[in-house]
């Protein structure tokens, strides 16, 4: 299978892998950065894979992400540009973040899959730049447990 391209940006926390999917300026970068410093100040793993553009494939039924080598390392940070980070080649996804308008998010989401690359993937959706609330949301989804 072709690899499929989506803009997202992909990090890799412990072993266990999240993409993060929405519009240009909702706070995806911004969100993968915070989780990967989150996880690395508790003392765990953490690692950004991609950053705007995945690669996305299907393999043994999991999802698969990496990076295009022209941008693997690279992350955006607003107000400064590219910037060379320590990166992962890949990881399986374990949850896909959406990030939408604010007005959009339930309170208390039922379990939501979606389907991509033809792998089924729990699904959460999150509002759009809102990094403090979502990185919690996010840890205790994927049952990472941080000492605040």
């Amino acid at each position: 299978m072709t690899p499929v391209n989506v803009h997202a940006t992909a990090v890799l926390l412990g072993d266990r892998g999240v993409l993060v999917t929405g519009p240009s300026g909702s706070g995806k970068t911004s969100l993968a950065l915070a989780l990967v410093d989150r996880v690395r100040a508790g003392g765990g793993f953490a690692r950004l894979v991609s950053d705007d553009q995945v690669f996305l494939s299907s393999r043994r039924g999991r999802l698969l992400c990496r990076a295009p080598a022209t941008i693997a390392g690279l992350a955006e940070v607003r107000g400064i540009g590219p910037m060379r980070f320590v990166h992962e080649p890949a990881a399986v996804v374990d949850l896909v973040v959406r990030l939408v308008p604010r007005k959009d998010v339930q309170r208390l989401a039922d379990a939501a899959e979606e389907t991509l690359a033809g792998c089924s993937v729990p699904v959460l959706a999150l509002a759009e730049r809102e990094i403090t609330v979502s990185v919690p949301a996010v840890l205790a989804r994927m049952g990472i447990e941080i000492a605040p």
